[in-house]
């Protein structure tokens, strides 16, 4: 999918927000710096995309790894150290994604659009501001990730 590149930036996938596709959009609400529009993940024709075993793992292990911290991030529990290793494990998902996964180049354009926001809840897990928002807008980009991706036994997480 992303060929040798072993970190996936926002910069990088700025190409794949522009290949949005026209379709039954999702409205998938991405933390948004000052002055972006969210991008809308779209479905294939109201069909959900296809997805590969290298994908629903990662993503697998990127939605349990969010769902065993939100009750600690609910109750407000959860340290900056806490954040910044998960951050870290939602990194490691997105790279083993970019790694591994072969999709057809339209599902992979809105691909792009779901580690996108993965990627900018990451940034904001690892900042100085509301780390509970960075959380918020990686299980937003999972939960649209299971409406837009034909995933088996996808689970969406509540927040």
């Amino acid at each position: 999918m992303f060929g040798n590149m072993l970190m996936i930036t926002p910069a990088v996938l700025g190409l794949g927000l522009a290949l949005g596709l026209a379709g039954g959009a999702l409205a998938a609400e991405p933390h948004a710096h000052a002055g972006e529009a969210a991008a809308t993940i779209t479905l294939d024709h109201g069909r959900q995309w296809p997805s590969d075993a290298a994908l629903r793992q990662g993503m697998t292990r990127l939605r349990g790894a969010m769902a065993a911290a939100l009750p600690a991030i609910h109750a407000n529990r959860l340290p900056a150290a806490g954040f910044a290793t998960l951050a870290d494990q939602a990194q490691a998902q997105v790279d083993y994604v970019a790694e591994n996964c072969k999709l057809p180049e339209a599902a992979d354009a809105q691909l792009h659009l779901v580690l996108a926001q993965i990627l900018d809840g990451i940034d904001v897990m690892k900042g100085e501001g509301d780390r509970t928002a960075g959380a918020a807008a990686v299980v937003q980009a999972l939960n649209a990730y299971g409406e837009a991706f034909d995933h088996p036994g996808w689970v969406p997480l509540g927040h």
